[in-house]
């Protein structure tokens, strides 16, 4: 069983490359990218010019072999769902699936230089955050841990990239292979 990450769009394929074995670290579990990609074209919505991260998350599953523990899905694009005005990454709580986006990780999107030592440490905060939702991890209230909510660019950048001991007993007393 593998963590399988899924390019979806247009990646710097350095990203995924340092993405993987922080993940495995992580989790404990060999992390391996899928070498095929995702188009994001379906999911595009004219009236809000994003990409609706449910429909994302729904075709992912369909990349899930007999060999995957969890999928990412790692995307380039603007993501939201209906009730939200973006999204970082959705998860199917207790489910196989998940999906995070660069698009808001980046320093570019808010004026700034590109930094992507940053934008690499927000990618992977936010990539165990989606994934720890897959293992029915819910939010924690530790502002440090990586599951903690983030509403806000600034928010990922507070918390860091582990889990607490609390989420990080929850996760392995029960959830990895």
């Amino acid at each position: 069983m593998n963590l399988q990450l899924l390019p979806i769009g247009k990646l710097d394929g350095g990203l995924l490359m340092d993405l993987a074995p922080a993940l495995a670290d992580t989790f404990g579990i060999p992390c391996e990218i899928i070498s095929s990609s995702l188009d994001p074209q379906f999911a595009f919505h004219h009236e809000r010019q994003q990409y609706h991260s449910s429909e994302v998350l729904a075709r992912i599953q369909t990349v899930r072999t007999s060999q995957s523990w969890r999928v990412l899905g790692v995307a380039a694009v603007d993501l939201y769902i209906p009730i939200l005005t973006f999204v970082f990454g959705e998860a199917q709580v207790g489910g196989p699936c998940a999906v995070v986006s660069l698009h808001r990780l980046r320093q570019e999107f808010y004026g700034l230089p590109p930094d992507a030592k940053l934008l690499r440490q927000r990618l992977l905060k936010e990539a165990v955050h989606e994934i720890g939702h897959t293992v029915n991890l819910t939010h924690c209230d530790d502002y440090r841990c990586a599951m903690a909510p983030s509403h806000a660019v600034e928010w990922i950048d507070l918390k860091e990239s582990w889990l607490c001991a609390a989420c990080h007993g929850r996760i392995f007393e029960k959830a990895i292979p």
